[in-house]
């Protein structure tokens, strides 16, 4: 298909973009954003489990060339990094930026830097899309944005990029407004996502996430160039000695979603930030682990998506230490 304007375009003429940031802006008065509901008053400043307040932080904002084929493009994603997360995962390779808040609050802007940014993304640095990495707690501040980017020029798809933790109500606000959703699909055990991520829920959570996310934007459609324009992508990260209960987790997305589904499956796990010190999580996959999940993958069906190569865990680690892109150095400078 030929590209078409998004559709928030559309609803910010209507005025109902304008609803919908106002509605969940209110949300943050006792907030419900994410699954954690921890019901401070963000807007006050009072932090819950994120330690995130009314304005949103972003770490970093690039033009990304790793993320999967159709939504990096030749051009790149413009991706926007949220700082903070409603997960603690012990593996985390986002750790310097999701899980050391107290030096995060540096970056906080507000929500017209953010629409600045956004417009950086599309008309400097011509990204095929904007990808907001993270913003599960950051919902309303999200379409804020959007709201005031479109009066300067927002024209390209949105991408939102979770750990799949996400609350389905205010998934449903954002309808018409995200053209891809790319969540995560990490654990099929409440025991894990508990002891690893400290998300007893999350399996129930990312599930109804997922299947929202498929109701509002299908299956995967690309342009001719081979770019995606709307469509749902599912990550599944391959975590060592079957933590991530692959065969559980992809057999119930073919089953609920049909096996047109566009799957990503991720081989570039590698122990990071406290994963070095836990047996079960201290190393990266094995060959035998990696193509077992090709065995799943290839018996339920599944054939729309992509596979990372073995060896690929060295090859995604950001940087956020970085000034600007975390995945380049600025040439000249030490690495």
């Amino acid at each position: 298909m030929t590209s078409v304007e998004p559709r928030y375009v559309a609803l910010y003429r209507c005025g109902e973009l304008e609803r919908r940031a106002r509605a969940l802006e209110a949300r943050l008065l006792s907030c419900d954003v994410c699954p954690r509901q921890c019901h401070v008053n963000r807007l006050e400043g009072e932090q819950g489990f994120c330690h995130s307040g009314r304005m949103p932080i972003v770490a970093a904002v690039c033009a990304h060339h790793g993320e999967e084929p159709p939504v990096s493009g030749t051009k790149g994603s413009g991706t926007v990094f949220f700082a903070n997360c409603n997960m603690r995962c012990v593996y985390c390779q986002n750790h310097q930026i999701s899980q050391d808040w107290r030096r995060q609050k540096a970056n906080e802007i507000d929500c017209r830097s953010l629409a600045e940014r956004m417009l950086y993304l599309q008309d400097e640095l011509g990204c095929h899309n904007v990808n907001f990495v993270s913003p599960s707690h950051f919902v309303p501040q999200l379409v804020r944005a959007v709201a005031e980017a479109v009066p300067m020029g927002l024209r390209v798809p949105l991408v939102y990029n979770s750990s799949g933790y996400d609350s389905v109500a205010s998934l449903r606000e954002l309808d018409g407004i995200i053209s891809v959703y790319l969540p995560d699909l990490r654990y099929a055990s409440s025991k894990w996502a508990r002891k690893f991520s400290q998300t007893g829920d999350y399996v129930s959570h990312a599930r109804q996430a997922v299947k929202e996310m498929h109701r509002q934007v299908g299956d995967l459609v690309l342009d001719e160039h081979g770019v995606a324009q709307r469509g749902l992508i599912v990550r599944h990260l391959v975590l060592p000695n079957g933590i991530g209960g692959s065969q559980e987790s992809l057999t119930w997305l073919a089953r609920e979603l049909g096996t047109t589904v566009a799957v990503s499956i991720m081989a570039q796990y590698s122990p990071q930030y406290r994963a070095q010190g836990i047996p079960l999580l201290s190393r990266t996959i094995s060959t035998a682990e990696y193509e077992a999940v090709l065995d799943v993958v290839g018996r339920l069906g599944l054939e729309n998506g992509w596979v990372q190569e073995m060896g690929s865990a060295d090859s995604y680690l950001p940087d956020f230490e970085r000034a600007g892109d975390p995945f380049h150095p600025v040439p000249g400078t030490a690495q």
